[in-house]
């Protein structure tokens, strides 16, 4: 005996709504006739709940008579690069073999670390040091740390010791400002280094100020 198998139609299927089986329906003809089946467009990209607004970026001075307050700094680099925000460091007065714009240091996947390239350390109170050269390596690392920034590819950017910088004219004070108030509104900017000048600290909407406290 051969068994009979009962075949429902598609408009016929019990566990199917009207609008699925014609859903179905019309996605079966197009297979048939050779056509495919029209696909929506991908939506834009950019943020998928414009309803949802952004967190705005501060501007934060962390500056100091002495030098010695980088550790707490990048202890909050560290920490936000840990809870997933990606985090820029650039040091402009620090040197290293293999540094520069094109070889940055990365800690774990979510921090870059750049320094000057050069083999050794700017002393800001040598300036016999300053030689075109250098000039032209702290320039060349300025103009990738704009890039960076404008292209809003971190959350949180820490300038150190650019405020030394400024003192040095090794970096135009015009193109800090213009850089901090053109700067993609999630950017966070954290500036570091004594004799913070009086321009930068009017646009600042945090000012950390480290003192030593005497000894008893």
């Amino acid at each position: 005996m051969i068994a009979q198998l009962a075949i429902t139609p598609m408009n016929m299927a019990p566990h199917l709504t009207q609008a699925e089986q014609s859903r179905s329906s019309t996605h079966s003809d197009r297979l048939v006739n050779g056509t495919k089946p029209t696909l929506k467009p991908a939506p834009p990209p950019g943020n998928p709940h414009p309803e949802r607004l952004e967190i705005e970026g501060l501007i934060q001075i962390t500056t100091a008579k002495h030098r010695s307050f980088f550790p707490q700094v990048l202890a909050q680099a560290l920490r936000c690069a840990g809870q997933g925000t990606a985090v820029l460091v650039v040091q402009f007065l620090k040197g290293g073999i293999q540094q520069g714009p094109t070889h940055p240091v990365h800690l774990g996947q979510r921090l870059d670390w750049y320094r000057c390239n050069l083999e050794m350390c700017i002393d800001p109170y040598r300036l016999e040091t300053l030689t075109p050269e250098v000039q032209q390596k702290v320039q060349d690392l300025w103009q990738h740390t704009r890039s960076l920034v404008l292209e809003n590819r971190y959350e949180l950017v820490i300038l150190d010791e650019i405020s030394l910088a400024l003192k040095l004219d090794l970096i135009p004070e015009t193109e800090v400002m213009h850089l901090l108030q053109q700067r993609p509104a999630r950017v966070e900017i954290v500036l570091t280094g004594p004799d913070m000048p009086k321009s930068l600290l009017s646009l600042a909407d945090q000012v950390t100020e480290l003192r030593r406290s005497p000894r008893v």
